[in-house]
C-alpha cells in the first residue's frame, strides 16, 4: 500500500470532528473511515466488502495503521460516515484534503 509510504497520513480525526457529536466516544476513528471510503471507491467495493477488507487484508490494515488482530468494524459505519459528510455539506472535504496532501 504505497499511499501511506509515500504520503504518510492523509487524514486526521480533527478534520472530521465537526461531523460527530461532542458527547461520548466514537465507534471508529473518523480519519480511518475517511481513508476506507477513499480506498473503497478506488477498488469499487460495497460497504460490506470494504469492511471485510479492513478485517482481512494486510494491505488495508497497514494503510489504516491497524494491528493484524484488529477485528474491524460493522459495515454500516461507512454509510453513516458518508451520510454525515452529506448532511454537513462536507463531501468535497475528502477530495480537498487529498489534493492538499498530494501537493506537499
Amino acid at each position: 500500500m504505497q499511499i501511506r509510504d509515500e504520503l504518510g497520513t492523509l487524514f486526521s480525526d480533527e478534520q472530521f470532528m465537526d461531523l460527530f457529536p461532542q458527547v461520548g466516544q466514537l465507534a471508529e476513528s473518523p480519519w480511518r473511515l475517511a481513508l476506507v471510503t477513499v480506498m473503497q471507491f478506488a477498488e469499487n467495493l460495497t460497504d460490506r466488502q470494504a469492511a471485510d477488507a479492513v478485517r482481512g487484508r494486510i494491505d488495508w490494515k497497514y494503510a489504516l495503521s491497524l494491528e493484524l488482530t484488529d477485528e474491524g468494524f460493522d459495515f454500516s459505519l461507512l454509510s453513516e460516515f458518508r451520510s454525515r459528510l452529506v448532511v454537513h455539506g462536507a463531501e468535497v472535504r475528502l477530495f480537498e484534503i487529498m489534493l492538499a496532501g498530494f501537493q506537499r
